[in-house]
């Protein structure tokens, strides 16, 4: 996979560095889209991609064969405007749900029971917008060099 391509790339004792979404980003859209979707269509899609969990990244680190692996994770609490803003904020940035067994198109009435429920339900008054919550992990690696020790 990519993770083993990225090994070979590097030199002996080369260090890899990635970031990737966490699993508890993004926790309020799945929220807001569960409930709306669930009450205007009478049951759920997924409509937010799975994200990696912390021990999936020393998991991927491991797999391709790096050694001393270090696996780290920060919050970020962004506010928007409304989750129409944040949505358009995610395409933006290329993120899409990847899930193929999913319904593709979300209908109107539920996406705008979506954007009330996460207005109603995650406005933050004190940062002037509905927020979300992004994690990321950090992982590194280093390629396998006999100058490491362990």
């Amino acid at each position: 996979g990519v993770m083993i391509q990225s090994k070979m790339a590097l030199k002996p004792d080369g260090l890899f560095l990635g970031a990737l979404f966490g699993g508890d980003s993004l926790q309020e859209l799945r929220i807001a889209c569960t409930v709306a979707e669930q009450e205007r269509e009478g049951g759920i899609s997924a409509r937010v991609s799975p994200l990696a969990q912390v021990r999936d990244g020393g998991n991927l680190l491991g797999r391709a064969g790096f050694n001393i692996p270090s696996v780290d994770t920060c919050k970020y609490n962004m506010a928007y405007p409304s989750a129409l803003e944040l949505v358009c904020h995610l395409r933006k940035m290329g993120e899409g749900n990847a899930v193929h067994a999913r319904r593709l198109f979300l209908s109107k009435d539920a996406a705008l029971a979506t954007a009330a429920a996460y207005q109603a339900l995650f406005y933050d008054e004190e940062a002037g917008g509905v927020t979300a919550t992004f994690q990321i992990v950090y992982i590194t690696g280093w390629k396998p060099d006999p100058s490491q020790r362990g």
